[in-house]
């Protein structure tokens, strides 16, 4: 709300792709779209990775995924959305290009991405340097095997080798916000924040980021210490208070328009 985007000062975003956690988190910006409350026409959007051989227009390529998934759903402009093209004649020409058009954008104001079981962030697969930039990238076996779900649960049709954004270049965003949820990511939240950095485990970089939060659910916090928990509940309270002044100003504006009705602007 304080950075006020007007041309060409867009509001720069990098966004995560996947089939789960984001897009409930994009049903939502629809949703607050919707009912007036946010515009995207002064946001400009970076994707973080895109498969290598895959077809632009394949069903599961992040390029699909973003526009039925998002973009299409909303008044953001096509130009301002970037995604890496996985088909492009030099790949790696490709990647020193979206690094560019990053930095003439002027860097990332948010970073919005998730983390596989191994604590991979984009397609930073374990082992990753912590420094790394856009490059093409090989993915690693529990990758393939975690997404062959989307590829009729067959391993040899999920791609092996994918462009992605470098653990560097999201370092390099003013704010990260980084999605977790579910069991089966609980031992990478656990590395992430209570154990040291470790390439290894490249979602444990951010420790050294000033302006990052994690937003889990209660599953993901299975591996933690209670002590651990209990203390980011309670930051959490803080958090609830500064956001319940803006709940109670929507709710105000709803009952006005509607004459007193009482629906919450927002679903649960």
């Amino acid at each position: 709300s304080t950075f006020s985007p007007f041309p060409p000062a867009l509001f720069s975003v990098q966004m995560r792709t996947g089939w789960s956690t984001p897009e409930k988190c994009y049903q939502k910006l629809i949703e607050y779209y919707k009912n007036g409350d946010l515009s995207f026409k002064y946001v400009k959007t970076f994707n973080m990775d895109e498969y290598v051989g895959l077809p632009r227009d394949h069903s599961q390529s992040y390029h699909t995924f973003m526009w039925e998934k998002l973009f299409k759903h909303i008044d953001i402009s096509p130009e301002n959305t970037h995604i890496l093209d996985g088909n492009a004649a030099d790949l790696q020409a490709e990647c020193d290009a979206f690094e560019e058009k990053i930095k003439e954008a002027g860097g990332i104001e948010l970073f919005v991405g998730g983390i596989g079981p191994d604590g991979h962030v984009a397609f930073n697969e374990p082992g990753s340097s912590l420094v790394s930039r856009t490059r093409v990238k090989t993915l690693a076996m529990d990758t393939i095997l975690a997404n062959a779900r989307f590829f009729d649960g067959k391993n040899s049709q999920v791609p092996t080798m994918a462009l992605t954004v470098g653990v560097g270049t999201v370092m390099d965003a003013r704010e990260v916000m980084i999605l977790i949820t579910g069991a089966h990511k609980a031992f990478a939240l656990h590395k992430a924040i209570e154990e040291g950095i470790n390439h290894m485990w490249t979602v444990s970089a951010f420790q050294q980021h000033p302006q990052t939060i994690f937003v889990c659910d209660e599953d993901a916090t299975l591996e933690l210490k209670v002590k651990t928990v209990k203390y980011f509940k309670g930051l959490m309270l803080v958090h609830n208070k500064l956001v319940e002044p803006l709940y109670s100003i929507k709710e105000t504006e709803t009952k006005t328009e509607t004459s007193h009705s009482t629906k919450k602007p927002y679903s649960d």
